[in-house]
C-alpha cells in the first residue's frame, strides 16, 4: 500500500471530520474527495490507518474519526501553514495598529484571535523577567513629591510616587531631575531589568554630595519596580465558542472550562512556547500536560519586541479544529504584535 496514498486518506477523514463533526465512511471519502481508487482500496487503507492507531471507531458507528496520533500525523505532514489573504492581512493590521496602549494591544489581540479561529484566545502580558528598560522619567508633582515612572522595551509602565525631602519645583530642582535622568537612563537604557538594578547600586555614588539622598530615594523606588515580584497574566476571550464547537466534545466541557480558569496552567504552558523560541507549537490532546486540557488543542507562539520573545499567545479549543488555518491566524497575528511592540 501506498503510504502517500494513506496519507491522503487520513487527510480527507481530518478535513471531513472537522467540518462536519460526523464521523467519516468509505462512502464519503469518495463522494467528497478525488481519490482515484475504488471503493475496497479505501477501505483498506482505512483499516490499515486503524490499526496504526491513527483513526478510530467512535462506539459503533461504521464511520471513523482521528486519533489524537491522527491529528499528530496530519499536523506534522502539513507541507506549509496555510497563508492568509491580503485582505486579512490587512484587517489584523488595522484592527491592531488602531491600539492605544500595551492594555488595549493585549485586549484587542484577544478579541481578534477568538474572531478569527472561533476559539479559546489565550494571551499573556508581557513578563517584566524578559523585559529590558526603554526609558526612566521624573515627573515633580509638588513641593518634594516625585513621580518616577520605568518603561520598559514591552511597553509596561510602572510609577511610583516619591518624597525626595527637597522642593524640586524651583530652578535648583529641576538641574537636579535633569542630572538624575541623564545618571538613571544612562545606567538602565537597553539593558535587562535584573542587569539595570545592579547598574542603579551604584549611581548616588557617582554623584556630588549634594544630589546623593534625593538619588538615593529614586533608586530605591527603580528598585522596587525592577525586582518586585508581580502576577504573570492572562487574558481570555472567546469561551463561549467551545459550546458552538459541537459534537461530542460538548459533553467534556466542563473539566476543559475549570482548566481554563486555572491561569497558572495557561501560564505555564504560554511561557514554554516563549521559552523555547517561540516557533508555533501545536500540542493535540494528550499531549497536552493537564487532565483538564486532554480533550483539547493549543496552537501557541511567542511575541516580542524584534528577537526578544517576552510572552506567549495562542488558542485552546476541540481537537476536531481547522489546524493550517488556526495556525496561520496564530503565527499572523504574533507577528503583527510584535511589530507594534518594537515601534
Amino acid at each position: 500500500m501506498s503510504e502517500d496514498r494513506r496519507l491522503r486518506v487520513l487527510r480527507a477523514i481530518v478535513q471531513d471530520y472537522v467540518e462536519t463533526s460526523e464521523p467519516v465512511g468509505s462512502k464519503a471519502l469518495l463522494e467528497r474527495h478525488q481519490l482515484g481508487v475504488s471503493a475496497a482500496t479505501v477501505r483498506n487503507d482505512m483499516a490499515a490507518l486503524e490499526e496504526e492507531g491513527l483513526i478510530a471507531a467512535p462506539h459503533t458507528s461504521a464511520g471513523r474519526i482521528p486519533t489524537d496520533a491522527g491529528y499528530r500525523v496530519f499536523v506534522d505532514r502539513l507541507s506549509q501553514v496555510k497563508p492568509m489573504t491580503a485582505a486579512e492581512q490587512r484587517a489584523i493590521g488595522h484592527f491592531l495598529e488602531g491600539a492605544l496602549d500595551l492594555d488595549d494591544v493585549v485586549d484587542r489581540t484577544v478579541r481578534l484571535l477568538a474572531s478569527l479561529t472561533r476559539q479559546v484566545a489565550v494571551v499573556q502580558y508581557p513578563s517584566l523577567s524578559r523585559s529590558s528598560v526603554r526609558h526612566v522619567e521624573l515627573v515633580p508633582i509638588g513641593g518634594p513629591r516625585l513621580l518616577v515612572v520605568l518603561i520598559t522595551t514591552t511597553g509596561r509602565v510602572e510609577q511610583r510616587v516619591v518624597d525626595v525631602g527637597t522642593d524640586l519645583m524651583t530652578v535648583e530642582g529641576e538641574s537636579t531631575l535633569a542630572v538624575l535622568r541623564s545618571e538613571l537612563n544612562g545606567a538602565t537604557a537597553g539593558r535587562t531589568l535584573a542587569d539595570a538594578s545592579a547598574e542603579l547600586a551604584v549611581v548616588p555614588d557617582r554623584l556630588e554630595p549634594g544630589l546623593r539622598d534625593v538619588a538615593r530615594a529614586v533608586v530605591a523606588a527603580l528598585e522596587d519596580s525592577l525586582v518586585e515580584e508581580r502576577e504573570e497574566r492572562v487574558v481570555l476571550a472567546g469561551t463561549a465558542n467551545l459550546v458552538r464547537s459541537g459534537g461530542d466534545f460538548v459533553a467534556s466541557i466542563g473539566p476543559v472550562l475549570e482548566a481554563l480558569e486555572e491561569h497558572v496552567v495557561l501560564l505555564k504552558l504560554l511561557g514554554t512556547v516563549a521559552e523555547q523560541g517561540g516557533s508555533l507549537a501545536v500540542r493535540i490532546g494528550s499531549e497536552n500536560p493537564y487532565a483538564g486540557l486532554r480533550s483539547t488543542s493549543m496552537v501557541a507562539t511567542g511575541y516580542g519586541a524584534g528577537t526578544d520573545l517576552v510572552a506567549g499567545l495562542g488558542v485552546v479549543g476541540p481537537t476536531r479544529m481547522d489546524y493550517p488555518s488556526t495556525m496561520a491566524a496564530v503565527r499572523a497575528v504574533a507577528t503583527y504584535v510584535s511589530r507594534i511592540l518594537a515601534d
